[in-house]
């Protein structure tokens, strides 16, 4: 009876703490959105007060771009936004300057050469860029990257210089596999397609150290040239600087990586010294709520996708941050900008290592249709866009990449781990039945495949390989002889890319823009509206969407979506996509080296 009565106002309990969490869920969801709502309906006749300072604090976490979960009105301002943000505020007589907080660990190197471009777009302007760091503690050159061409760098005297470099790390998986008998199952097109080499080796190949190490060195190089013309260092100078790190805050002074040593509240009083009369802080997505949006001029559809791409929506949630490209939304978008009599052209903004190959051909064919429509399309790649991420920018009419975006991976993998062995250790048994043909139990996880099934899958995998290639070569302009040189699989970076003939330029977001301006056949100095597809939902549709829900439903999607973000979740989530999903996987696992 105790147990009964413990469990009966347990149970009261954790109902009514739920309640209750959700009512407060709700009324800061409110309370944001009316914000966001009253944020966005602000006269363009708001405006900074002279003499302001934007702050922008690059050690927050962000993505390329905003995504459309209702709480985006919390998250930092997206890449791209922040790339439109202060493009904007270049011409705006009450704006002096930036106050940047460095981050202090590493950025994707993509991000980093992004906010790099802005940086130098903004002090051409005329106006001044001050960044602060509490240390650059990481090792990774990237974070430095970012801000080496401000106007002064300051660095905490207690702190540390530490970048040496750029590092990668695999975990390898073929061991513990081993261990209990596991057997993992692959098909890989071809020897440089080295996703599957996590489940099926202990150790990096000759071909997957070879194409990480000279990615990883491309992406060094552009940094070492692009820091040594920021601080007046020759290469070869600044590279001896990187091998023989770290530094303390003195000697990085002395060496002239940084310009001034100092806590962030003598930067900050420099910074509004710098401003003159007036000088005052204002966080970069505050101006941005001042800003409204341009209604005159030609439109050109912006359509963003970063993350896996899956085929249907994409949908993670309404508690996730909506990183993930569904076909149906993306393809449905270039269709709708396609349509649009008002669109002039079609700039694609991609941040993806790939997925699924039958998603990424439905993308390929919305871009083909929208070109069959007269609307040029433009693609600019952000950190990544590899395997199917390049599959669905290959017909662009024009390609830009970072120096350092990884992209290519033209290459197809599938296949799934057989948990018969393991089972038998414990002692499971696994049995099949079936009717029709063999292949029907071809995707088991319980058993190994048998000749006639493999080659089988092998035959599905080479013709989306065959489709893969020859998409390229057709969208390229390139003879599928070379096509197939460089591919195999083989991830590069932009600088590489473009040597290749995969890329045309090398560029960020806002070179994009000007490329579909031209493409458009518009004046370089024409103003034109980037608009959004799909149309961005108001606070109050992301509100509904939220809440046509029940609370306890809420509560529970909330919880999930928590457990779904822990690493070692999302890793068993990721082995297990890879291993039996039956599809074609035009998938990269590189990751931008930190």
């Amino acid at each position: 009876m105790k147990q009964f009565w413990i469990t009966f106002f347990g149970s009261i309990f954790g109902v009514v703490v739920g309640s209750v969490l959700t009512v407060v869920l709700a009324a800061f969801l409110i309370a944001g959105m009316l914000f966001s709502a009253a944020a966005g309906s602000r006269p363009e006749a708001s405006t900074p007060g002279h003499g302001a300072v934007l702050e922008l604090d690059l050690r927050a976490q962000r993505l390329d771009s905003p995504s459309r979960s209702p709480f985006a009105f919390a998250e930092p301002l997206s890449v791209v936004d922040m790339v439109r943000t202060l493009e904007r505020a270049e011409t705006d007589p009450g704006v002096a300057g930036i106050f940047i907080r460095a981050n202090e660990f590493g950025l994707s190197p993509g991000m980093a050469e992004e906010v790099r471009n802005a940086i130098a777009d903004f002090r051409a302007s005329g106006k001044f860029v001050i960044t602060h760091a509490q240390g650059f503690e990481g090792t990774s050159v990237t974070a430095y990257f970012a801000v080496a061409g401000s106007d002064e760098i300051w660095l905490q005297d207690t702190a540390n210089f530490t970048p040496a470099g750029l590092a990668s790390e695999v975990l390898f998986l073929g061991g513990m596999f081993e261990q209990f008998n596991a057997d993992p199952q692959f098909e890989q097109f071809h020897e440089f397609k080295n996703a599957a080499n996590v489940y099926t080796q202990t150790g990096f190949t000759d071909e997957h150290r070879e194409a990480t190490l000279s990615y990883m060195n491309s992406i060094f190089d552009t940094a070492i040239v692009e820091i040594s013309r920021d601080r007046d260092i020759l290469p070869d100078a600044l590279r001896g600087l990187f091998e023989t790190a770290p530094h303390s805050a003195e000697e990085a002074l002395d060496l002239g990586l940084v310009d001034r040593l100092g806590h962030v509240i003598e930067a900050r009083e420099a910074a509004l010294a710098r401003a003159g009369s007036g000088g005052h802080f204002l966080p970069i997505p505050e101006y941005r709520a001042m800003l409204s949006p341009r209604s005159n001029g030609p439109a050109i559809a912006l359509i963003e996708g970063q993350g896996a791409i899956v085929t249907g929506s994409g949908d993670q949630g309404p508690f996730s941050n909506g990183a993930g490209i569904g076909s149906d939304i993306m393809s449905d978008a270039i269709l709708e900008a396609a349509n649009d009599a008002s669109v002039r052209a079609i700039l694609v903004r991609v941040d993806s290592p790939g997925g699924s190959a039958i998603a990424s051909d439905q993308v390929w064919n919305a871009i083909e249709r929208a070109q069959e429509a007269g609307k040029p399309v433009i693609i600019s790649m952000a950190s990544m866009a590899a395997s199917g991420g390049y599959y669905l920018a290959a017909p662009a009419d024009y390609i830009l990449a970072h120096a350092t975006t990884l992209t290519g991976s033209i290459g197809v993998l599938g296949g799934k781990v057989a948990l018969e062995g393991t089972f038998e250790m414990v002692g499971l048994q696994s049995e099949s039945v079936y009717v029709g043909g063999e292949y029907a139990t071809a995707y088991s996880g319980q058993q190994s495949w048998t000749e006639t099934q493999r080659d089988a899958f092998r035959a599905q995998m080479a013709d989306t390989y065959e489709d893969f290639t020859q998409r390229v070569a057709d969208g390229r302009d390139l003879p599928l002889e070379r096509v197939l040189e460089i591919a195999r699989g083989r991830v590069w970076t932009g600088a590489q890319a473009l040597d290749l003939g995969l890329v045309d330029e090398i560029g960020g977001f806002r070179d994009a823009v000007d490329v579909a301006r031209e493409l458009a056949g518009l004046a370089p100095e024409t103003n034109v509206r980037l608009v959004r597809f799909p149309r961005e939902q108001t606070p109050f549709e992301a509100f509904s969407a939220l809440f046509g829900m029940s609370a306890e439903t809420a509560e529970t999607a909330a919880r999930m979506n928590a457990l779904l973000e822990l690493p070692e979740v999302r890793a068993a989530i990721e082995a297990r996509s890879q291993m039996g999903s039956g599809q074609a996987q035009l998938r990269s696992t590189a990751q931008p080296p930190n």
